[in-house]
């Protein structure tokens, strides 16, 4: 890939709200905008085209820092109308992107967070996480984290071909394993799913199974959807590396979604693998096993 540029921006705001009926929260942040991830699928490229660039390589190469987040965080956190509830951390773009190594937006972040105890989630393809299990065990005991890693696929050529900038996905469940081992609780989304490439039966099987084998504590999925602006980007990948699979997605995706019961019968086959391998789709409930001095710092008042 070619080398990204990292431009430096300010923001005025960070938190989003999300006014959308089904979604399973309402405030979200983004430290970066733009990722080197590079995933062909991305549903966050067409955010790019407000800015007057383009949803691919733009996308893919030019990041932006929002290089104030974490005071701006601080600030919108202390106002009074603020009242506490879970911020999403990485739907637009990942939080550990490689733009984290020099900037540690995301790191910062996670301690503004655990100093006003507001409990976060955060979804990521990357391994610099590992990084941060010192502040995210702050965060945890102090009020509530947990962290998700995508990973839709643990075949090789699947992650080559969509997937060209990130972790190898058995990366990202070994980083998954070494937060739960440190008390963080961690899973899986299976996202997305796509059809005739990761959807089968074996496939789903062996990326649960190996879910499983790194001690995930829960498991979710996603079939791909395809907005204007990505689906430009996702489609010439697919002719060159699937070419046998075009017209069906060009029927199965006339709209941003598949057809509900092709959703549904894959997201069966996802509940089936969770079954046999008794992996609950939802983090498990909390108990406090911390060390002492997260013990004293969740209870100060």
């Amino acid at each position: 890939m070619a080398q990204a540029e990292v431009q430096e921006i300010t923001c005025k705001s960070l938190l989003n709200r999300v006014d959308i009926p089904g979604y399973p929260f309402r405030w979200t942040l983004n430290p970066y905008r733009g990722c080197r991830h590079a995933c062909r699928y991305c549903y966050a490229r067409p955010t790019h085209e407000f800015w007057g660039m383009n949803a691919g390589n733009d996308f893919d190469q030019r990041v932006f820092a929002k290089v104030n987040a974490p005071e701006v965080l601080r600030d919108e956190l202390r106002k009074p109308r603020w009242k506490g509830e879970p911020v999403a951390i990485g739907t637009a773009s990942d939080p550990y992107e490689p733009a984290e190594g020099q900037y540690r937006l995301t790191r910062q972040i996670i301690q503004v967070l655990a100093e006003f105890r507001n409990p976060a989630s955060i979804t990521t393809k990357g391994v610099l996480v590992r990084r941060d299990v010192d502040v995210l065990q702050e965060l945890y005991y102090a009020s509530d984290a947990q962290v998700i890693f995508s990973v839709g696929s643990v075949d090789e050529t699947v992650w080559k071909r969509t997937e060209p900038g990130t972790p190898n996905p058995l990366a990202r469940l070994e980083a998954m394993q070494f937060l739960v081992e440190n008390g963080i609780p961690a899973g899986v989304m299976m996202a997305p799913l796509l059809p005739g490439i990761s959807d089968s039966s074996e496939h789903i099987n062996a990326t649960v199974q190996a879910a499983v084998q790194h001690h995930a504590q829960f498991l979710s999925a996603n079939l791909l959807f395809l907005k204007p602006g990505s689906k430009e980007w996702f489609m010439p990948m697919l002719q060159e590396s699937y070419p046998h699979l075009t017209p069906g997605y060009q029927r199965l995706y006339r709209n941003t979604y598949a057809e509900k019961d092709y959703t549904e019968s894959v997201l069966g086959l996802v509940d089936e693998a969770r079954r046999r391998f008794r992996l609950p789709s939802v983090t498990p409930p909390r108990e406090l096993n911390a060390p002492r001095q997260y013990q004293q710092l969740a209870l100060i008042a």
